[in-house]
């Protein structure tokens, strides 16, 4: 392979980089599918591609399919809810980070996306993310026009029903977290309860490893309760502070330590919070690790 083959590979690295993590919420999972991408790319016959960026995002998101297929056979074994790898702001690994995070990948939307059959969600994606034309969707997925349009159409109605709908300022955000965040850890369950929207939503991540609710929490009561548990019964609450997950704003304890989680709200219209985001897994927060100011 010459070095204006690897020149047109490279250059396509952050859109499928950014294809990749929205199809399978794990960075890692998503940096083996550009591996194998690239050794596709190798050994094609280069002279009879015509257009080099269509056809690298049409491998890169058959073998995304591929991935998430096998992924979810291995998440219904999962301990806990399986909830997606947060992008966390200074821990940058490439040019592909800073594409991923400056784009509409909110963890809310990851993860409303993982109630879509992964034909559905790669042509929400390609259609949403990336503009692609239906004929291109067509034939990534090997699939008529008529039926990538039902796809798309029904994967957006599903992502509407399945995740919060109300965008709040950051400002906003930051206060909502960071009252909340205060009310749980002095175990003020009135000043919690006022914050929570009646039929709030919880999600926590332990992977088995650290303490957290093994299903989804639903419902203030019971989101209150949970969570203000957890944080009793933690080590020790140490230094929390204000960073970015996704490009949304998120509440981190980082010590390197078995307390250690990124926090992600979602107000609702009332300025109460609808959802909740609770990454706790280690292997999830390597990059959380040591950055305590």
């Amino acid at each position: 392979m010459n070095s204006a083959d690897t020149d047109i590979f490279e250059a396509q690295r952050p859109a499928l980089m950014a294809l990749a993590y929205r199809m399978l919420g794990e960075r890692p999972a998503a940096e083996d599918v550009l591996q194998e991408a690239w050794l596709r790319w190798e050994r094609t016959d280069r002279a009879s591609v015509r257009s080099p960026a269509a056809w690298l995002r049409s491998t890169a998101m058959r073998i995304a399919i591929d991935g998430l297929r096998s992924a979810r056979v291995r998440r219904e074994v999962y301990v806990g809810p399986w909830l997606p790898e947060p992008l966390i702001d200074g821990d940058a690994r490439g040019p592909e980070d800073a594409y991923i995070l400056a784009q509409e990948c909110e963890l809310a939307l990851l993860w409303a996306m993982e109630r879509l059959a992964p034909e559905e969600r790669a042509a929400f994606i390609l259609r949403e993310a990336f503009d692609a034309d239906y004929s291109d969707i067509a034939a990534t997925l090997g699939k008529s026009e008529t039926a990538c349009r039902k796809l798309v159409s029904r994967a957006g109605k599903r992502v509407h029903e399945a995740g919060p709908r109300f965008e709040a300022s950051d400002d906003e955000t930051a206060d909502l977290l960071a009252r909340f965040a205060m009310a749980v850890t002095a175990q003020d369950m009135p000043a919690v309860m006022s914050l929570l929207a009646p039929d709030a939503v919880a999600y926590t991540d332990g992977g088995g490893k650290v303490r957290a609710a093994l299903r989804p929490l639903i419902g203030a009561d019971e989101v209150a309760h949970v969570l203000m548990s957890v944080v009793a019964k933690s080590e020790g609450v140490g230094a929390t502070n204000l960073t970015r997950a996704n490009g949304t704003i998120a509440l981190a304890l980082l010590e390197g330590g078995s307390s250690d989680m990124l926090t992600v709200i979602a107000p609702d219209e009332k300025g109460q919070i609808a959802w909740i985001y609770v990454m706790r897994n280690p292997d999830k927060l390597p990059a959380t690790r040591g950055r305590a100011d």
